[in-house]
C-alpha cells in the first residue's frame, strides 16, 4: 500500500465462550506488551477494549458483546482504517466479521481466510463440550443459535465459496459434515507442509476474493505449533511455523483488499516467556505500515 495505514487495534476481554476461560486476559497483556514495544511506535491507535456484559446466560453476553465489537469494526472501516483485533476466546470472529460485511456496500462480498486447528463450525446440536469458541464459522455462515447467526445483519454473514480454513488438523465428525455439505474449502495440515505455507495462503487469497471485493483473515493462535505459541486453551502438535506466518502477512499486506486480522485465544496463563505475545504482536505488526 502506498503511504502509512492507520490501524486500529480492539481487544476483547472475553472467555465467555470457552471451556477454559484464561484467554479472557490476553487482550489487555498484549495491550501492556504493546505499549512498551516498538509496536506503538507506528500509526497505531489502541481504539477499546470491550468486556462482555453479564446477560441472562453465556449465549446473550456473547451476543451482547458481538454487536458492540460489530459496530466497532464497522466504525473502523467506514473512516477507511485496518483493524487488528485481539479476541480472547474466538466466538467474538461472529461480532468481528458482522461488522466487517455490515461496512461493506449492499452488492459486495466478504472473504475469509480461517487459519487455525480447528474448524470452529460446530452447531450447538454436533458439539461435543457446547462451548461457543467452537461454533463460531458456522455462525457466520448462517448455521448456529439465531443469536449468533445475525447480529446485524440477516444470515448468513459469509458466503461458502468466499471462505477458505488453513491449517485445519482437528475436528469432529460434526463439523465436517457441515463444511463439507456446503463445499468450502480447506487446506489441511498435511497439505501446508507438502505444498508450502506460502503457496497455499496465496492460492487461499485467490479462492476468498474470486467473487468478493474486501477479505479478512482470522487467525487463532492454536493454528501454531505449539513448541513456539504455548500460551493457548487448546494446543494441537505439528501446527504452522510462526515466522512462516509472518512472512505470508507481510507478502499479503500490500493487497488494499484486505480490511484487518483477528488474533485470538491468546492465553497469558500459558505462555512461556511470553513467546505467544512477542508472536501475536509480530503478527499485528505485519499490516501497520
Amino acid at each position: 500500500m502506498v503511504g502509512l495505514t492507520i490501524v486500529d487495534f480492539i481487544g476483547v476481554a472475553s472467555g465467555v465462550g470457552a471451556q477454559d476461560h484464561g484467554c479472557e486476559e490476553g487482550p489487555e497483556a498484549l495491550h501492556t506488551t504493546c505499549i512498551k514495544s516498538y509496536l506503538c511506535d507506528n500509526p497505531v491507535t489502541w481504539l477499546t477494549t470491550l468486556y462482555p456484559l453479564q446477560a441472562q446466560d453465556d449465549l446473550h453476553t456473547i451476543q451482547l458483546l458481538c454487536r458492540n465489537l460489530a459496530e466497532q469494526v464497522q466504525h473502523s472501516i467506514e473512516a477507511a482504517h485496518r483493524f487488528a483485533v485481539f479476541s480472547g476466546d474466538h466466538s467474538s470472529a461472529v461480532g468481528i466479521w458482522s461488522g466487517a460485511r455490515a461496512a461493506l456496500a449492499e452488492q459486495e462480498s466478504l472473504g475469509l481466510i480461517w487459519v487455525d486447528a480447528h474448524m470452529d463450525s460446530h452447531t450447538p446440536e454436533t458439539s461435543p463440550s457446547g462451548a461457543y469458541h467452537g461454533m463460531p464459522l458456522a455462525c457466520l455462515l448462517g448455521h448456529g443459535p439465531a443469536e449468533l447467526t445475525a447480529i446485524n445483519a440477516p444470515a448468513p454473514v459469509l458466503l461458502p465459496q468466499n471462505v477458505v480454513l488453513v491449517g485445519i488438523r482437528s475436528y469432529e465428525a460434526g463439523e465436517h459434515a457441515l463444511l463439507s455439505r456446503l463445499g468450502v474449502h480447506i487446506y489441511y495440515i498435511e497439505e501446508v507442509r507438502e505444498r508450502g505455507l506460502a503457496v497455499v495462503m496465496q492460492e487461499a487469497r485467490e479462492r476468498v476474493t474470486q467473487h468478493s471485493h474486501q477479505f479478512g483473515i482470522s487467525i487463532d493462535l492454536d493454528a501454531i505449533d505449539p513448541g513456539e505459541a504455548p500460551g493457548v486453551g487448546s494446543p494441537e502438535q505439528g501446527g504452522i511455523h510462526g515466522d512462516d506466518l509472518i512472512a505470508v502477512l507481510a507478502a499479503l499486506v500490500n493487497d488494499e483488499r484486505l480490511i484487518g486480522i483477528e488474533i485470538s485465544e491468546y492465553n497469558p496463563g500459558h505462555d512461556v516467556e511470553q513467546k505467544t505475545a512477542r508472536l501475536a504482536l509480530a503478527l499485528a505488526n505485519t499490516i501497520v505500515r
